[in-house]
């Protein structure tokens, strides 16, 4: 058989590594391209591996979320060196743009609440040492309020960076 990953054991050890490592909680989807880095990985295995990592307590799943446990972090930890290098090594290569991603995501948020005169949008931003800023702002409809949240959440710096520049700026003449 071609390939690092050879059985079903390979496979489970496969996924706690890399969820293991992920900074978040991912869906099914991502966890099979993240997995799919090897010739010997077989979906149908795979997915069924999935199961029984869930079945068994070492993943949680919420919704469409997957999260290890701390039975899958032990289980990771005591297995991992099986696992060879060079699948170790693919994997984490695989999840730094993710991580980043899901770092990213977890840094910025955006909540729409309604209140009896309108919408409040509640933005937010954080970066390693803490709250860069937070920024409540009305909105008469909701329609309105979630293209408030959405293009927040979609260009955050340039909303942050655009405040400042405004606030910063000297417009006095003398």
């Amino acid at each position: 058989m071609a390939g690092f990953i050879h059985d079903k054991l390979d496979t489970k050890l496969l996924v706690l590594y890399i969820m293991d490592r992920a900074a978040a909680s991912i869906d099914f989807a991502t966890l099979t391209d993240l997995s799919m880095c090897d010739s010997g990985v077989d979906y149908f295995q795979f997915a069924e591996a999935v199961s029984e990592l869930t079945d068994s307590g070492h993943l949680d799943q919420q919704g469409e979320l997957y999260a290890i446990t701390e039975k899958g972090r032990r289980a990771c930890a005591a297995g991992e060196s099986s696992l060879s290098p060079v699948i170790r090594q693919r994997c984490d290569r695989r999840l730094g743009p993710l991580n980043q991603a899901l770092k990213r995501k977890a840094q910025v948020c955006a909540q729409v609440n309604e209140q009896s005169y309108g919408f409040d949008v509640r933005l937010s931003m954080d970066d390693d040492q803490g709250s860069l800023f937070s920024l409540t702002l009305l909105a008469p409809t909701r329609e309105d309020a979630q293209r408030i949240a959405d293009g927040f959440l979609a260009h955050p710096d340039r909303v942050y960076n655009g405040l400042l520049g405004v606030l910063l700026t000297n417009d006095e003449k003398e």
